[in-house]
């Protein structure tokens, strides 16, 4: 019985699964926000490499 007790107090397990899936959230947000950056910073360099030639 005290085995099953010591088990529902312990959450070092969950605190992991949490800073897991913010670390996991955060990822998303950046890879989203770096794609869009890069896709503008793409069509930038074409318009200056345009107004060049």
């Amino acid at each position: 019985m005290q085995f099953i007790r010591k088990m529902l107090k312990n959450d070092k397990g969950a605190t992991a699964i949490e800073y897991g899936l913010i670390a996991a959230l955060i990822a998303v947000a950046a890879i989203g926000a770096m794609s869009a950056l890069g896709t503008k910073l793409g069509s930038t360099f074409n318009n200056v490499e345009g107004n060049l030639r």
